[in-house]
């Protein structure tokens, strides 16, 4: 016998104001890795080593199996105090004195080292101190002193911009990096000048083990008729028709606008959602944060009204490749999650700026190469916000109308990737849809260009200045529970009938459904209206009469560009559909494979994973969604781009028996307490007055 939703136990979910968190009687196994653990973790890895000196690369916790961990927070949803589970780290750290890249899982709980290996034929992830210690190394070579030689800039300061190397053949190669030239506003030679507006045309790669450069590159700035010619103009004082691009207010010619009013957001009974440790709980919602170096924020154990939803949701991984072919631009194909770490690149966020309101701060904890950690603070901020209108009706017999505004919980993250800013922030809704949006700002990578000409392989954005095409893929890792761990994906199409007795008159259209049975993919499809539902066959709505679900409406982005054959292609099978099913792996949490430094196809990830052709109907699996944008840029993205938004919505499909946010209160004037402002009255007899009709 099937259970309906009323055969499903529900917790008491409690809620209420309190903006001052309270700190938990007992770490919980999901709780951030402290600054403490990291210096115990990596001392004891240190320890065991006495006569070799480590560079840390990564100390991270290590998530208990989900065989382990889901049995946990059942319990404890159920107001149980189990055993936790042991709390494990994760160690990398190079061996300086024979180059080897290790590493070792470390139980905190007993102080002890209880699994090591080596790992072969991989990259470590890029680290700042090696950034910064690279730039400092760079400029005391004859190499470099030859290339500041020949571009002869004056007093004017260089600025190296580090890119992790890509790959374009299968083979090995020694870790490495290289670095784009730009020069500061020579008018200034401010510090805060936009270097990008001035791009020089050389490119240095520097071996980061032998500490020594391995190649400098002049780079093609031809246009469309001599792309592939070389030194078409001299490289001395190349960038002599440049102009500054500020983007700093005091730096800018044009003053800032004066006639913006504040807009303050007021909570005077505080705020309404309810912090324990990393546990949050708001109007009905409740689930974990937790944030790590290289997925950032994860949302662990999400439940609605006490239904389990989600197990565990993430940002997989973003992969940003170039569209310049020439060489050696054409290894911008940076993994800014694997590559770097999309908590390692965090920003400090700051009231008033980056968000608005009344705001709670997390911390997170992060390692340095010496194996000590440290607090960073303020990575997330977490807020409610008024989204408008959340469901309205007006009775027109009476006139009456009932309407309910709509509350958002913000979960929100900013990180700074080289040139780029992103925005993440998850909004959690009243009406139990949970949506990821995603921004991006901050500055173009550009390239040189000869003055005057125009390129195939981009947009000039200033003069001399190439803003290069490009594409942006982020993945995001659904790992569902939809009343339990047994769910299956199905595959929805909106199809017109055709002609027949019952549909004579050619209106008609229906729904049809596409299991997804075995581990796969599957893409988007607009023109058809297609989604695709996490269902669970095992519950059955008693009002539709179908499995209960939540409902996935794709992004339709455009897919990778290069050419199947290509070494990226083979870097970021992801981008090549925008949904994949597997079954559930401990582990399998990263879509590119846990190291895409200079990989070269052989990193593994979510299509190896889906071609051992699992069993996903009615089993736990993982759901992942690749979407974003293909940027031809505008001459309005630079000196800074206006932020690019993109929402994902997880959104209940069948799963509840009504509208879930009809107890949400009407809204009125006492409690929302809107002003009015005159701004002056309208003459009845002029044009744009209107009579309503």
């Amino acid at each position: 016998m099937v259970p309906s939703i009323s055969d499903i136990i529900r917790e008491t979910v409690s809620s209420g104001p309190g903006p001052r968190p309270i700190k938990p009687t007992r770490i919980h196994p999901l709780d951030q890795i402290t600054v403490e653990e990291i210096d115990r973790a990596c001392n004891i890895a240190k320890k065991n080593r006495p006569n070799q000196h480590l560079w840390i690369k990564v100390c991270t916790l290590r998530e208990p199996p989900k065989a382990l961990l889901a049995p946990y927070l059942e319990a404890e949803r159920r107001g149980e105090q189990p055993a936790r589970p042991a709390r494990l780290a994760d160690v990398l750290f190079f061996v300086l004195e024979t180059k080897e890249l290790v590493e070792v899982i470390v139980d905190i709980d007993k102080d002890e080292e209880v699994k090591s290996f080596l790992v072969k034929t991989h990259h470590a992830p890029i680290d700042r101190e090696e950034l910064g210690i690279a730039k400092g190394e760079v400029v005391k070579t004859t190499e470099y002193a030859a290339v500041v030689k020949e571009l002869d800039l004056g007093n004017t300061e260089i600025v190296l911009q580090p890119w992790p190397y890509g790959a374009d053949d299968i083979h090995d190669h020694p870790r490495r990096l290289f670095f784009i030239l730009y020069h500061r506003n020579p008018k200034t030679n401010h510090p805060d000048s936009n270097h990008y507006a001035f791009p020089l045309p050389v490119t240095i790669s520097w071996d980061l083990w032998e500490k020594k450069v391995t190649a400098v590159d002049w780079c093609y700035t031809g246009g469309e008729k001599d792309s592939f010619v070389k030194d078409t103009s001299a490289r001395a004082g190349f960038t002599a028709g440049c102009q500054p691009g500020e983007y700093m207010p005091e730096l800018r010619e044009n003053k800032p606008r004066d006639d913006l009013k504040p807009l303050h957001v007021s909570q005077p009974e505080g705020v309404s959602f309810k912090v324990t440790g990393q546990l949050l709980e708001w109007q009905k919602w409740r689930f974990r944060l937790s944030f790590n170096y290289r997925e950032g924020p994860v949302l662990h154990d999400v439940t609605y009204d006490g239904r389990p939803l989600f197990y565990r949701i993430s940002l997989s991984e973003m992969h940003v490749p170039y569209a310049d072919p020439r060489p050696l631009l054409n290894l911008r194909q940076v993994f800014d999650f694997g590559d770097i770490g999309l908590g390692r690149s965090a920003n400090s966020l700051e009231n008033g700026c980056d968000c608005l309101g009344v705001m709670h701060y997390m911390d997170t904890a992060e390692v340095d190469s010496k194996g000590t950690g440290r607090v960073v603070k303020n990575v997330v901020c977490i807020h409610e916000q008024d989204n408008g209108i959340l469901w309205k009706h007006t009775n027109t017999p009476t006139g009456r109308a009932a309407v309910t505004r709509q509350r958002l919980l913000v979960v929100q993250t900013i990180i700074t990737v080289g040139n780029y800013d992103y925005i993440f922030a998850w909004h959690f809704d009243q009406a139990g849809a949970l949506h990821l949006e995603s921004r991006a700002t901050g500055i173009l990578s550009t390239g040189p260009i000869d003055l005057g000409k125009k390129s195939i392989y981009g947009t000039v954005v200033s003069p001399g200045v190439l803003g290069t095409s490009h594409q942006h893929f982020i993945n995001l890792r659904i790992d569902p529970s939809i009343d339990g761990h047994k769910n299956t994906i199905v595959q929805e199409d909106v199809v017109p009938m055709p002609f027949s007795e019952e549909n004579s008159s050619g209106i008609a259209f229906t729904v049809e459904q596409t299991p997804i049975t075995k581990s796969g993919f599957a893409d988007a499809n607009p023109l058809k209206g297609r989604s695709f539902k996490i269902t669970n066959p095992n519950v059955i709505n008693p009002v539709s009469m179908t499995p209960v679900s939540y409902k996935l409406v794709p992004h339709p982005s455009q897919l990778r560009l290069a050419h199947p054959d290509a070494m990226i292609t083979s870097r970021a099978p992801f981008t090549q559909h925008h949904i994949w099913v597997t079954k559930y792996a401990d582990g399998e949490l990263f879509c590119a494979g846990q190291y895409t430094n200079q990989s070269n196809g052989k990193a593994g990830g979510v299509k190896e994973w889906t071609e051992r052709g699992d069993n996903v109907e009615n089993e736990d699996l993982v759901l992942w969604h690749t979407f974003g944008l293909t940027h031809v840029p505008r001459v309005e993205d630079f000196p800074v781009m206006p932020v690019e938004t993109h929402t994902i919505t997880l959104k209940p499909c069948n799963f509840f028996t009504e509208n879930p946010a009809m107890d949400v209160p009407l809204s009125n004037q006492a409690f929302n307490k809107s002003t009015t402002v005159d701004l002056g009255s309208v003459d009845a007899n002029q044009c744009c007055a209107g009579n309503g009709l």
